[in-house]
């Protein structure tokens, strides 16, 4: 484990920054994490972990902001160490960013359903991975909509799916239904805005009730739900 005095050298901590730990069971992989986040002057890394056990050990110490984390690790797997992180109080919460070889890695789904904020591909370009970093922390929307929605649908869609009540979500008005539907396809709030001829901060007030009401993280969780209640039906 490094500590997390060793991953801010030579980065200013500010009001603004945000803090990033890497989790990643390969060292050159946390090496090339690490460049990308040090090379900008709003993001910082406060330590790695080589398994998902040192990950949960040092979000509990440093309280990042994002986690980069891998799935495939020992001792403790990446959807384990993402399940325990988000169940830590803190506010804001740190959010889970996944990073994974294959775009239809059977295990991201697991991972979303553990509380993932989004994932993205390990050969990412690295203006892309810092966009992916602001965006998990300001937790305003899933990421790589298009490639979440069809890895969702997917999973969602083989024998046997786990399905959860659909009763939760008798509480929605139907403007917050329609929301719902647009968030589970990978809108954005600015398209869904579009969609709906909304406001835009209509469409962020429609999604913070709808997320309250369900008793729900983010939108993530709402994506999950709306696929695993048949409100949203793959495909369609």
């Amino acid at each position: 484990m490094i500590p997390p005095e060793a991953g801010t050298a030579g980065v200013p901590e500010g009001p603004e920054t945000i803090r990033v730990l890497i989790a990643d069971d390969q060292a050159l992989v946390r090496a090339g994490f690490r460049m990308v986040v040090e090379s900008r002057p709003d993001l910082a890394v406060v330590g790695e972990a080589a398994d998902g056990a040192e990950a949960v050990a040092l979000a509990a110490e440093t309280r990042p902001d994002v986690v980069l984390m891998d799935i495939r690790m020992p001792l403790m797997d990446g959807i384990e160490a993402t399940r325990r992180i988000t169940s830590l109080e803190g506010d804001p919460p740190t959010r889970i960013l996944i990073l994974t070889t294959f775009d239809l890695d059977q295990y991201v789904y697991d991972a979303l359903r553990a509380g993932a904020a989004g994932f993205l591909l390990k050969d990412v370009p690295p203006a892309e991975l810092a966009a992916a970093i602001r965006t998990v922390a300001a937790g305003d929307a899933l990421l790589a909509p298009v490639v979440t929605r069809r890895l969702i649908e997917r999973f969602v869609a083989l024998p046997s799916p786990r399905r959860a009540d659909p009763g939760v979500l008798g509480e929605l008005s139907g403007r917050e239904g329609e929301v719902l539907r647009l968030i589970a396809r990978g809108y954005t709030n600015q398209q869904i805005a579009e969609q709906l001829v909304l406001s835009t901060a209509t469409v962020k007030s429609h999604v913070a009730h709808l997320l309250m009401k369900l008793g729900l993280r983010d939108r993530t969780q709402a994506v999950v739900l709306a696929y695993e209640t048949g409100f949203v039906i793959p495909g369609s």
